[in-house]
């Protein structure tokens, strides 16, 4: 707390310096930072302070003889419980990138329509979870399906630690309901991919060879209006050496779809430049397994019974419509944890 603090007071004279003010990206680098620290320490501050008037309480309901007061501190101390869990859980939030904004990409599996449905449903699962903590999502690209949903679609997730809590959901998602779709009112399976990658600043320098990269533009798609160009404005591009493709479409103007492909193509190369670092022997697409049965990370089941699993933690609720709202926390947080004691793998199946 003392060094956030003295860096608080760092940033505070640093933000007086009128050479600074000719500097928006640095003020805005700044303004990033203060936010992260001040919530940190305020967090920190608010759960100190119930602690001590938890004990004060406690004390009088003692002394007092006084069950109501008793209870009441009970309640309290219940409370500050979860809040000082939370907090020990930031201590795992310390990567390198875990404090930046994400990059979330969702792609249909195995399934046909159904599986694009299903796609779509696990979008707007994290548009929900996004606004729930306060973060600003934007569509960078977005393929419709055949009939119904969505082929694939990247979001950006901006917000303080949305790469840190996101990166758990990396992995596929597998669906069982009564098909909408299915006349005869048939069960199916469905299977989606999600996967996150942090969004870097300008700050660290990566370099990408153009002469590696394949440039790819196409018309853009969506539902019409004011979403889709008369021109070939949407911007695909390929590293060849690495494979990794992105591609982005949401500008009307093909250099500003250029500009934020290539900043999202940089973003995946530094994350994989990072896990080789770490001496991981994961490349890119690790969190991506095969989009069918046996390898998915979490089930969600609408028939015949509600359960939503997630087979890495064994975390489970059967609260499914609170959790294609976006009630994701329990899950994240169970994945932190259980990360504090090393890599997670996929546990069999029941």
């Amino acid at each position: 707390m003392e060094k956030k603090r003295k860096r608080l007071q760092e940033i505070s004279l640093a933000s007086e310096n009128p050479a600074l003010w000719n500097k928006p990206s640095e003020m805005q680098k700044l303004n990033k930072e203060k936010t992260f620290i001040e919530k940190a320490v305020s967090e920190y501050e608010a759960f100190q302070k119930g602690v001590e008037d938890a004990e004060v309480l406690m004390e009088m309901a003692i002394e007092a003889n006084d069950e109501s007061t008793f209870a009441e501190s009970k309640s309290e101390i219940n409370r500050l419980e979860k809040v000082g869990s939370d907090l020990e859980l930031s201590r795992v939030l310390n990567g390198e990138l875990d404090a930046n904004s994400t990059y979330l990409s969702i792609n249909a599996g195995a399934g046909g329509t159904e599986a694009c449905d299903w796609a779509a449903m696990l979008m707007r699962m994290y548009m929900r979870y996004a606004e729930a903590h306060d973060y600003r999502v934007e569509m960078l690209d977005s393929t419709d399906g055949e009939g119904a949903g969505i082929r694939s679609c990247t979001l950006l997730i901006e917000g303080p630690y949305a790469y840190g809590h996101l990166k758990a959901e990396s992995g596929v998602h597998r669906l069982v309901r009564i098909s909408p779709f299915d006349s005869n009112a048939r069960r199916h399976t469905s299977f989606a991919s999600v996967f996150a990658w942090a969004e870097v600043d300008d700050d660290i320098k990566i370099e990408v060879n153009m002469a590696d990269v394949e440039v790819e533009t196409f018309r853009a798609s969506g539902a019409g209006g004011q979403h889709v160009n008369r021109t070939d404005s949407a911007v695909r591009m390929r590293h060849l050496p690495s494979g990794i493709v992105v591609s982005c479409q949401i500008e009307r103007s093909q250099i500003q779809n250029r500009e934020k492909a290539l900043k999202m193509l940089k973003a995946a190369l530094y994350e994989k430049e990072v896990e080789a670092r770490n001496k991981k022997k994961l490349e890119m697409e690790s969190g991506k397994k095969a989009n069918e049965w046996g390898s998915q990370i979490r089930s969600y089941v609408m028939h015949p019974y509600q359960m939503v699993k997630d087979h890495r933690t064994a975390h489970e609720t059967n609260q499914v419509g609170e959790v294609m709202d976006g009630d994701l926390d329990p899950f994240i947080m169970a994945y932190l944890k259980a990360s504090l004691n090393g890599p997670i793998t996929v546990k069999a199946e029941d």
